[in-house]
């Protein structure tokens, strides 16, 4: 509209004028929601790793992030080992474990070229190596010879042992290899055949290495078993769960990690039922997890004990600063402020005694409760709906479970955040990528099994070969499989 067109609406008289405010002020009500809208969708879309529970891979490494200032330091700190630092060398072998030696002696002086020499008190100069055997494997051959009976006219073989039997063209040690280049080095079948072919000069099919990693699995139904039985007897648990493709169709892989192991479930729901299934509905202990429904329709349907996730409290919180809104964003940055305000307590626990530092929690965590729930900015558009939707659900998210983000500080022994089940279910996101999942149930079971093995041996400090290969001689052999829980006696 330029000036010629508001004069003539002026001319027209009042009742002309003011129809064409209602309208512009309409229109302009109608474009200030849209504005909103979208500002609230690219916050949305514009969520990362630091914002919402997405992982850091899925963050756009186009987007530059703003530095953060380096601290200068008055002496630049020179490259390799600092003072003080433990010098960390490798032990020598035992001699027991040596299997040639060899000896160097001199003939005559390098310096002088004498022929009077004899052996110095000073120690040897020793130099200790490792090599791979031209073949470092060995063939066997296991033959049951026919005999004819006479008397009852019939052809009969001598028993082999059940063991070989059992084992096939591979004993145990290459089995228990396989399982373990497949799983813990995230190797493809075709890599593992190349690896046979080219290193240890023998070809492998496919199809044999599946059947051999099925083998592999069943060695440890025992051990698996156990720990399944085991965690509902838990004090404290963690759980996460993450995506999982099984002939592509979707599964999830669920993770469960206890104080002394962790343990692998590949399941086709993501919800409840699966922790029902797991735990069970008289489950005692404190579980750990994010705020995902499944969790919390189990936290209230069997009134289960939570400690829901600081860490991703704290990414919810920083999305509400990112938003457009005003009083969204200073409310954001105050609840952040006080939350911020616990985990420096928490970093400082080693300069206070316990009560103190109890006292100090409880109230730290007042201070939240009463951020996230008092003066609460509220706007309500002409059909009665709250406009700062984000606002409303933090509230009411800490209305209803507020408490149960702070378990740990009457219960020392819950970590505030589910970083430990996070870590764990980290090296399973590599092999999803590497293996694109599995195709079968039997899959499904060997991948849940393994995986079980090799992250509660690496939180034990034990060889994961060495557990697949005790597991794998049990089973050939039919003694007793080995077990996963220690002995804390």
């Amino acid at each position: 509209m330029d000036v010629k067109e508001a004069k003539a609406i002026y001319q027209l008289g009042e009742g002309a004028v003011v129809k064409v405010l209602l309208a512009l002020d309409a229109r302009i009500t109608l474009l200030e929601e849209t504005l909103k809208k979208q500002e609230r969708k690219i916050a949305q879309l514009s969520k990362d790793s630091s914002t919402s529970s997405k992982r850091p891979s899925s963050d756009d490494i186009t987007k530059k992030k703003p530095k953060t200032p380096k601290k200068t330091k008055d002496v630049k700190r020179s490259k390799g080992a600092q003072p003080g630092h433990i010098k960390n060398e490798r032990s020598v072998f035992p001699s027991e474990e040596i299997d040639d030696f060899y000896s160097y002696y001199l003939e005559s002086c390098p310096n002088c070229n004498g022929k009077n020499l004899k052996l110095s008190e000073s120690p040897p100069r020793v130099v200790q190596q490792l090599e791979i055997k031209k073949i470092p494997i060995t063939k066997e051959e296991h033959t049951a010879y026919a005999i004819w009976c006479e008397s009852c006219q019939q052809t009969h073989y001598a028993p082999l042992p059940p063991e070989v039997i059992k084992a096939g063209l591979f004993k145990e040690r290459a089995t228990a290899l396989v399982a373990y280049l497949k799983n813990v080095c995230h190797c493809s079948f075709s890599t593992i055949r190349k690896f046979f072919q080219d290193v240890l000069g023998e070809s492998i099919s496919r199809g044999y290495l599946s059947k051999l990693i099925t083998k592999v699995s069943r060695s440890l139904d025992k051990p698996y078993e156990e720990l399944l039985d085991r965690l509902p007897f838990e004090n404290t648990i963690n759980g996460d769960e993450t995506g999982h493709k099984d002939n592509g169709d979707r599964f999830w892989t669920w993770v469960f990690k206890a104080e002394l192991y962790v343990l692998f479930k590949i399941d086709k729901s993501r919800g409840s039922q699966v922790l029902i299934e797991v735990l069970g509905k008289e489950f005692d202990g404190i579980l750990g997890c994010d705020y995902f429904s499944a969790y919390r329709k189990f936290m209230k349907d069997f009134n289960v004990s939570i400690q829901f996730c600081i860490a991703h409290l704290i990414r919810n919180i920083k999305y509400l600063i990112t938003l457009p809104d005003k009083e969204t964003k200073t409310y954001g940055e105050n609840l952040l402020k006080t939350v911020k305000a616990l985990f420096k307590i928490i970093h400082h626990r080693d300069e206070m005694s316990p009560s103190i530092f109890r006292n100090k929690l409880f109230k730290a965590k007042q201070e939240i409760l009463k951020k996230a729930t008092k003066n609460i900015p509220s706007c309500l558009n002409n059909k009665g709906k709250e406009e700062k939707t984000e606002v409303k659900n933090m509230y009411d998210r800490f209305l209803k479970y507020g408490d149960a983000y702070f378990e740990f500080i009457t219960n020392p022994e819950v970590d505030p955040t589910n970083n430990i089940a996070e870590q764990a279910i980290r090296f399973i996101v590599i092999d999803r990528h590497i293996t694109q999942g599995t195709r079968s149930p039997r899959g499904r079971a060997a991948s849940e099994r393994l995986w079980t093995v090799i992250a509660t041996c690496a939180l034990q400090g034990r060889s994961a070969y060495n557990f697949i290969l005790k597991a794998v001689e049990a089973d050939f052999s039919g003694g007793f499989s080995p077990s996963l829980l220690l002995d804390t006696s």
